[in-house]
């Protein structure tokens, strides 16, 4: 599990620090303050760390970093990444193990990264993902089609990676917490899905009934990404899984369903970092985390810097928080 993260000078983001990170961690905050690309560095960073030594790949870890982050943020020079008027970025990650993992460059580097330290055991078996906020499932093709052919900017390896390992379920004894997880997403999304392998296209199963994967609801198939990749043993308990706006596409009350399958499959081994604008999201992992006594830290992204608290021992003050009291002071007034 990645303990801390030490992060200067990306994109938007001065400075960013947390030093005791838990099974699951909660990014908040306006649009355009860095949550998004804090996540996609990490995403980087442990992808690299995956890949490197893995089956027949010689390549460094030079090698891997650069074009992971080439991909994940589609842009050429690397150094177009590294906030305005700052000399150098840089990025520290450490396991609970005390592996670490660092880089850095500055806004001059173009394809090759130079200062990059690993002391991580190669990971032959362990896949982390990033699920993004759009829904990619009926895309899948498409995504893949227009890296392997055209290997341009469109697409970037979030979803590239996300698509890739979108395969179909596999036979074969599993993670009882992943069954368990399983099972409770079919019953909340009523199905599952089915993988046609003569017309190579995904559909949804609903009792007897079979839905086109166009004609199935953004919800649902954000739900049945998970479930596939728990089914098709993609993920392991030592998977980080990342999920950009975790409400996207869902209902209220999905929401919290979908937020106790991810207590439990943390509460199993797996990490979560989840990125969030909603209320909903953020009360339901307040009430849980004192449901569970699970530390759930909290990054607040807020306009003079990053406030860190924990749902297990207060609600943060941030501008999702006050919006919510400031409705309902409007709605006392009214009345």
């Amino acid at each position: 599990m990645i303990k801390k993260i030490a992060i200067s000078s990306i994109g938007p983001i001065s400075k960013f620090e947390a030093k005791q990170l838990s099974n699951i961690n909660l990014l908040i905050g306006k649009n355009g303050t860095g949550k998004t690309i804090l996540l996609k560095a990490l995403y980087a960073a442990i992808r690299t760390v995956e890949q490197f030594k893995r089956g027949k790949d010689i390549r460094s870890e030079k090698d891997i970093l650069a074009e992971k982050l080439h991909w994940t943020f589609q842009t050429l020079p690397l150094g177009n990444i590294v906030n305005k008027g700052a000399s150098s970025l840089s990025f520290k990650m450490e396991s609970d193990c005390g592996e670490r993992f660092e880089f850095s460059f500055g806004p001059a580097t173009t394809k090759l990264i130079q200062n990059v330290s690993n002391s991580f055991s190669p990971r032959s078996n362990d896949n982390s993902i990033f699920i993004p906020a759009k829904e990619i499932l009926s895309l899948r093709e498409i995504i893949i089609e227009s890296r392997t052919r055209y290997a341009e900017f469109g697409f970037d390896d979030t979803y590239v990676d996300l698509s890739n390992a979108l395969v179909p379920t596999t036979k074969g004894r599993n993670y009882v917490a992943f069954s368990e997880a399983r099972q409770s997403l079919e019953e909340i999304i009523g199905g599952k899905l089915e993988y046609d392998i003569i017309n190579n296209e995904w559909s949804f199963r609903k009792g007897k009934f079979k839905y086109s994967i166009s004609l199935t609801s953004e919800g649902i198939k954000k739900l049945s990404i998970l479930d596939l990749l728990l089914g098709n043993h993609y993920l392991t308990k030592n998977s980080l899984i990342i999920i950009d706006e975790v409400e996207a596409n869902l209902h209220p009350d999905m929401i919290r369903k979908f937020l106790e399958i991810v207590i439990k499959l943390a509460q199993s081994g797996m990490q979560f970092f989840l990125s969030t604008h909603s209320y909903f999201v953020i009360k339901n992992l307040y009430i849980m985390a004192h449901q569970e006594k699970m530390n759930i830290p909290t990054f607040s992204f807020e306009e003079d810097g990053i406030v860190e608290s924990d749902l297990l021992k207060e609600m943060p003050n941030n501008p999702i928080i006050q919006e919510s009291i400031d409705i309902y002071k409007r709605e006392i007034d009214l009345i």
